[in-house]
């Protein structure tokens, strides 16, 4: 069995910063990832609001900075998918899936989160080419165009408000025939003169060949199918938190997410997390860079006064 003194679960921009910041420190920090290096921010495009490169860059190029770094201060890797996380006399024994246990003293989850997908044709083929889960992160792109958000919650009212300031129309679609977001975001959205409300009616496809082009829609009171024209779809229909394998070892919020203090801590001694897996107001890969960091600086300050 491999022993470490850190294991940090995740190597999107969370667990790489937790990575940098604990090889820094000297604690030889091995970095478990399933897939490559990257997480969500591999499906962004273009990056521009990421402090330092004002110009932008694409994710994958972010994320090999981040990956590059931490691997100048002696961050080890390891592929493969958590299973459990036991804890055990000294630490915690990770069971990955494929391979050996690992021993780790303290461990940071940096699992992330991923968005709720509509499930319908065109979807996955036109991700990253006009359908987005991030206003924030891609909505500069669709200066002066006609798009779609799709949801009715919090998050889908507030990025259509926030898509006004670039798109020259934005039809959100719910399902529903009123709103679930508060009543300040609905406000905003029904005086904005660029959002049109499209009511009762499910997305049943996503079209276009190079990029989007039109979404099928199905008006479920009326029973009426149409084609609505559209150069993007912004899909706001909640999000989930990779932590299905933390339920009755630390203490997650109703949906999911891992609660903490603010030196990242959970409620099981040990174990820390940091980025789009914790719950938090707001899910950026500059809040997920800082947060890493935090764990990892609260790793070391832990084993110091342990000792």
């Amino acid at each position: 069995m491999k022993e470490v003194l850190l294991s940090i679960i995740g190597a999107g921009p969370a667990g790489l910063a937790a990575g940098l910041y604990g090889g820094r420190a000297g604690l030889k920090p091995l970095l478990i990832e399933k897939l490559s290096p990257g997480g969500q921010v591999l499906v962004t495009d273009w990056v521009e609001n990421y402090p330092g490169f004002p110009d932008g860059l694409s994710g994958y190029d972010l994320i090999e900075k981040f990956a590059s770094h931490a691997r100048l201060f002696g961050m080890e890797e390891l592929s493969g998918e958590i299973e459990e996380i036991q804890p055990v006399d000294g630490g915690f024994e990770l069971s990955l899936s494929g391979g050996e246990p690992v021993f780790s003293r303290k461990v940071i989850v940096a699992t992330g989160a991923g968005p709720n997908k509509l499930g319908v044709p065109g979807e996955e083929e036109l991700t990253g080419k006009g359908v987005s889960y991030c206003a924030t992160c891609d909505g500069p792109f669709f200066r002066d165009q006609t798009v779609a958000v799709v949801g009715g919650g919090d998050s889908a009212v507030q990025e259509a408000v926030f898509l006004t300031k670039f798109a020259s129309k934005v039809y959100l679609i719910h399902r529903r025939d009123s709103l679930r977001a508060i009543k300040i975001l609905q406000d905003k959205a029904f005086s904005n003169p660029k959002i049109e409300m499209v009511w009762n009616t499910v997305v049943e496809s996503i079209k276009g060949k190079d990029g989007v082009e039109s979404v099928e829609l199905f008006n479920r009171s009326e029973g009426r199918r149409w084609e609505l024209k559209v150069d993007g779809v912004f899909i706001f229909v909640g999000i989930r938190p990779n932590t299905g394998f933390l339920k009755g070892l630390v203490d997650l919020d109703e949906n999911g997410f891992i609660v903490t203090d603010d030196w990242m801590r959970t409620s099981r001694p040990g174990i820390y997390a940091a980025g789009d897996c914790r719950s938090k107001p707001l899910r950026q890969i500059v809040t997920a860079a800082a947060e890493g960091a935090t764990a990892a600086y609260a790793v070391e300050h832990d084993l110091a006064m342990q000792e």
